[in-house]
């Protein structure tokens, strides 16, 4: 299968990539069937982009997977695809480090031989912006960059000159965008806003994004430019992760909570997807407005997302607190990201100081900063618990403006693995027994025990719940 494919990318960030790749994927939807991707961790991008083509939208992260991993991910999602549009992260050559291949967009575009087209911000220059492109296109010569769509322009004058300029190094202008006031995904302290209880103002930026990249945009050279692609390179799948695969046969499909509303929604697709191929039935529900957990369940998940603009309607759900505490009171298993560890804590205390009761089964206070923590975490299991054995080595990734006060004697979930000479061991999250609840977000295609694992604690649990029953 071709799998015809491109790579949407830019010099660094605030290029208008995002705004591209979606526009991109919202005027190709009306009559093809395209599928959206995004390099890195990113849980925002992906929801646009699922909301532009009616298919959710994977992370494709060559640091946290496996390389042959990363290309499976992509190959399964592509295969029932016209089109797949991935959009990059950062700058084209930036990653988890100095090396413009780790990490990098530059490092997916050769590991999916995919073409490229760079978004250049062209606001306030005009034949530079060929240097530019002409660094990027010399930059490391097996990188196809195969087209450029300049943004921002300032008028017919400026788009002439973008393109005499850029096109006699041999990279076609594929589109020239103008400067769009209003067509700008709007931003909070996090990053971008999120999808979720915002559907009118999603769908009014997809319409405009929609309508000026069909306009500026020429449509048919970019899928042309995807269809050249040359064939996927794929990997011998024996022993990976199963990834994106149907749900596993089983006599005894586990249920498995998994809160999900405008305070709880940072999730891989394959997270879900490997749950489900392990036999698990993923079962949505709202900490924010659900008085009780759904019934059945043999586990919870709680992934990140902004529980701190939500905490006063959190904590006044205090039906779902108590039932969250009465399911870890019964021993079962809860598995936590990030917001979800926010939500598990004693109490939440916002910027100005006020503390929000929550569930309390993590002990400690979450207080909420101005200072940014964010980054690549090698990891490993600080003990045996609901992911793997003690030592298992895992890599992930966390991005929040608050700090978890770890009281003395808390059992970690991980321990984070130093990255420079000057840095030490340190202890991250909390678990004890049924419970991991950390700031560490995990992709689980990158070792298929995590969600087997998981889903087996829950299937255990389970049992001995019927045959407690029974007795």
């Amino acid at each position: 299968m071709n799998h015809p494919r491109i790579i949407i990318a830019a010099p660094a960030s605030g290029h208008g990539k995002s705004t591209v790749a979606t526009g991109l994927m919202a005027a190709l939807a009306a009559d093809r069937r395209v599928q959206g991707f995004k390099v890195g961790p990113d849980y925002i991008d992906p929801m646009y982009h699922t909301a532009a083509t009616g298919r959710p939208s994977r992370n494709l992260d060559a640091w946290m997977l496996p390389l042959a991993a990363v290309q499976l991910v992509f190959a399964r999602a592509a295969a029932t695809a016209d089109v797949s549009i991935i959009e990059g992260v950062m700058g084209f050559f930036d990653g988890a480090g100095a090396d413009p291949l780790d990490g990098s967009t530059a490092q997916m575009a050769l590991l999916l031989a995919a073409p490229v087209i760079l978004v250049v911000d062209c606001s306030h220059m005009s034949v530079s912006a060929a240097a530019v492109i002409h660094g990027f296109h010399t930059f490391m010569s097996k990188v196809n960059i195969a087209g450029v769509i300049c943004n921002r322009v300032g008028g017919e004058r400026h788009a002439a000159w973008l393109r005499e300029a850029i096109t006699q190094y041999g990279v076609p202008v594929l589109g020239c965008l103008p400067h769009l006031p209003d067509l700008v995904i709007p931003e909070r302290h996090l990053g971008l806003l999120t999808v979720d209880g915002r559907p009118q103002a999603v769908q009014t930026f997809l319409a405009r994004a929609r309508e000026a990249v069909a306009h500026y945009v020429d449509l048919e050279a970019v899928v042309a430019l995807a269809e050249a692609a040359p064939p996927l390179p794929l990997p011998d799948n024996a022993g990976l992760p199963n990834v994106g695969l149907p749900a596993a046969s089983s006599n005894a499909v586990v249920r498995i909570g998994v809160a999900r509303d405008e305070a709880f929604c940072f999730y891989y697709a394959d997270n879900l997807d490997v749950l489900r191929a392990a036999g698990a039935e993923v079962v949505w529900f709202s900490p924010l407005r659900d008085g009780a957990l759904p019934p059945g369940i043999s586990g919870l998940y709680f992934g990140g997302g902004y529980p701190e603009l939500h905490a006063v309607a959190l904590s006044a759900n205090r039906l779902l607190l108590a039932a969250v505490r009465e399911a870890h009171a019964q021993g079962m298993p809860i598995y936590a990201e990030c917001g979800g560890l926010m939500y598990l804590t004693e109490a939440l205390e916002d910027i100005e100081g006020q503390r929000h009761p929550m569930v309390g089964l993590v002990p400690g206070v979450c207080r909420m900063e101005r200072r940014l923590t964010m980054g690549y975490r090698e990891v490993r299991l600080a003990a045996d618990g609901l992911l793997g054995a003690a030592g298992q080595r895992l890599r992930g990734h966390e991005f929040h403006y608050s700090t978890w006060q770890r009281t003395e004697g808390a059992p970690p979930a991980y321990v984070i693995e130093p990255r420079h000479p000057a840095e030490q061991p340190r202890a991250e999250g909390f678990a004890g027994g049924h419970l991991h609840a950390s700031y560490i977000h995990l992709h689980f295609g990158q070792d298929e025990r995590l969600a087997a694992q998981m889903v087996a604690r829950c299937r255990r649990w389970q049992e001995s719940r019927g045959r407690a029953q029974r007795s």
